[in-house]
C-alpha cells in the first residue's frame, strides 16, 4: 500500500501532534504485542504468517476469547501463509457485522542493508523501528489489542465485530489471504463494511499534523508489456527498422500521453476542501478543477504536484526494459513493462486502448500481463461511516482537518468489494513526509502516533459497534 504525497498541501493548517492521553496503563501490553509481531518474520522470503497468526490466536484466547470464536486458516498448498479470523458477537440482530481487516505479511528485508536488524523491535529517538511497524503491524496490533480490551472490560457490542488478519498483501504472487477468504469462506468475513489500512494522518516533517484522512477508494494496479519485434540481422549492416528504436519511440509517446482528469465523489470533495484551505495558486487551481475538470490552466498548475496529479487521473509509467540478444546482432525483440495505476471508472481495457492510441504503431504489441487484482470499487461517502470518524477526529486531534481521500496505491480492499463489503481506510496513526521507510530501509513509526492512533481507533470501533 502507498500513501499520496498530496496532503502536504495542507501544511499551513498544521496543528501540533496531540499530547499523550488515553489508556496509558494498557500501553506496555500493547507495546509487547507489537514487539512480538515485528520480531516474527512474516516476509515471503524468510518468514511465516502462520506463526504470527498462531501467536495472535493465543493472545486473544488469553484475553478471554473462546476457541469457537477464533478460526485459524491455512490455504491449501501454502503452509506458511496462514491467517486468523475472530468474531465478537453482537447483541442486535438488526445490525450487520463490521470487519476489521489487516495484513500481517511484510516486504522482504535484508539484514546487510539495514542499520538495525529489520526483525528486531527497537525504540529509539521517539520511534519504533522494525520491518512492519509502518506497514502495517502497528495497526494490526491495534485491532488485536482493541478486541482484547473489549473482552477484558466486559464490553457487549450491539454490532458483531469481526477481525481478519491475512497474509499475501505484500507478496500475493504466492497466495493472498483476503482473496482466499472472499472466495473460499465469504460467510466467515461477511460484513456491512470493513475498516482497513490506507487512511491516517500526515505531518509536515516537523512534528505537526497536517491532516487526518479516511481512505474512501483507491486506484487499481495493472501492468502492460510493450513488445516490438524484428527479423534482426548482422549489426554491420544496420537498417532503420530496429526493434529497440521502435520500442523507444513508443515509450516516448507513453511518457507524453496524459490521461484525462476523472473525479469521483471522494476526490472531488478532497480537491474542493483541501484547495479551499489554502491561500495560494495551487489551492485556487484545486478548487477550480473540482468545479470544472476541463480547466486546462488549473490542470497545468495542479499536475506539478505528483501526488495530486496521480489522484486526478490514471497514470502509466515504464518500469522495466529488455532488448536484443547479442552485442553484434540487430535486435529481434525489445520489451518494456508499463505499470498503470487506474482511477475508478476505468479498467484494463480502457487503459490498454488509450495506450494503443497514444503509441499509434500497430507493430508494437500492447499486452496485459501479471497478477490481476479486481478493479477497485469506490465505496460510498456514507454519513454513518464518515460522521463518527470525523467527530472523534475532532476530539482526538483538535484543529486538524479531516478529509476523505483516495489512495493512489492498492490494498486488500479490492478483494472485498466483489463480495459486497465496502472498505474504508481508517484515520488515526500518522506518518512522516518521507514515508517512514515503509517498503524500504529502517522502517519506523513515531511512538506518539502509534499510541494516539490506538486511543482513537479504540473509540472509533466502539462507535460503530454501538450502532444498533
Amino acid at each position: 500500500m502507498h500513501r499520496t504525497l498530496a496532503l502536504l498541501a495542507l501544511s499551513a493548517l498544521a496543528a501540533p501532534a496531540p499530547a499523550q492521553t488515553g489508556d496509558t496503563a494498557g500501553r506496555p501490553a500493547y507495546r509487547e504485542l507489537l514487539r512480538e509481531l515485528v520480531e516474527t518474520d512474516t516476509s515471503v522470503a524468510t518468514g511465516s504468517c502462520t506463526a504470527a497468526s498462531g501467536k495472535i490466536a493465543t493472545y486473544l484466547k488469553a484475553a478471554g476469547f473462546k476457541p469457537s470464536e477464533i478460526t485459524e486458516f491455512v490455504p491449501d498448498g501454502f503452509p506458511l501463509d496462514g491467517g486468523v479470523v475472530v468474531t465478537m458477537a453482537g447483541s442486535a440482530r438488526s445490525a450487520k457485522p463490521m470487519l476489521l481487516l489487516g495484513h500481517i505479511d511484510v516486504v522482504n528485508a535484508r539484514r546487510e542493508d539495514w542499520k538495525r536488524d529489520p526483525f528486531k523491535f527497537v525504540e529509539e529517538r521517539g520511534y519504533f523501528f522494525g520491518r512492519g511497524t509502518a506497514d502495517m503491524k502497528a495497526l494490526a496490533a491495534i485491532w488485536v489489542d482493541t478486541l482484547a480490551r473489549y473482552r477484558r472490560e466486559g464490553y457487549a457490542p450491539k454490532r458483531t465485530i469481526k477481525l481478519a488478519l491475512t497474509c499475501g498483501e505484500e507478496s500475493g504472487a504466492r497466495v493472498n489471504g483476503a482473496q482466499w477468504l472472499a472466495e473460499k469462506r465469504p460467510q466467515l468475513i461477511a460484513a456491512q463494511f470493513a475498516l482497513n489500512e490506507g487512511g491516517g494522518g500526515d505531518t509536515d516533517g516537523k512534528g505537526r499534523l497536517v491532516a487526518q484522512t479516511m481512505q474512501v477508494g483507491e486506484k487499481s494496479n495493472r501492468n502492460f508489456e510493450l513488445t516490438a519485434t524484428n527479423p534482426g540481422g548482422h549489426s554491420s549492416t544496420p537498417v532503420d527498422d530496429n526493434a529497440i528504436y521502435e520500442l523507444g519511440e513508443a515509450l516516448a509517446k507513453v511518457r507524453a500521453y496524459r490521461f484525462p482528469v476523472r473525479f469521483n465523489d471522494t476526490t472531488r470533495s478532497y480537491f474542493a476542501k483541501a484547495g479551499a484551505a489554502r491561500n495560494d495558486e495551487l489551492g485556487r487551481a484545486m478548487v477550480a478543477l473540482s468545479r470544472n475538470p476541463a480547466d486546462q490552466g488549473a490542470d497545468t498548475v495542479v499536475r506539478r504536484d505528483r501526488g495530486l496529479n496521480s489522484m486526478l487521473r490514471t497514470t502509466c509509467v515504464a518500469t522495466m526494459l529488455a532488448g536484443g540478444h547479442a552485442q553484434n546482432a540487430l535486435p529481434q525483440r525489445a520489451t518494456a513493462n508499463i505499470n498503470c495505476r487506474i482511477v475508478p471508472g476505468e479498467d484494463a481495457d480502457t487503459t490498454r486502448a488509450a495506450l494503443i492510441r497514444a503509441i499509434a504503431d500497430p507493430k508494437v504489441e500492447v499486452k496485459l500481463v501479471g497478477r490481476l487484482r479486481p478493479i477497485a470499487v469506490t465505496p460510498p461517502l456514507t454519513p454513518a461511516i464518515l460522521e463518527p470518524a470525523e467527530r472523534l477526529a475532532r476530539q482526538h486531534f483538535p484543529g486538524v482537518p479531516f478529509l476523505p481521500t483516495m489512495t493512489t496505491g492498492a490494498t486488500d480492499a479490492t478483494y472485498l468489494a466483489p463480495v459486497g463489503i465496502p472498505t474504508y481506510g481508517v484515520p488515526g496513526l500518522w506518518g512522516d513526509p518521507d514515508g517512514n521507510g515503509a517498503h524500504g530501509l529502517d522502517e519506523r513509526m513515531e511512538v506518539k502516533a502509534v499510541y494516539a492512533g490506538r486511543d482513537y481507533l479504540y473509540d472509533l470501533v466502539r462507535a460503530y459497534a454501538d450502532q444498533g
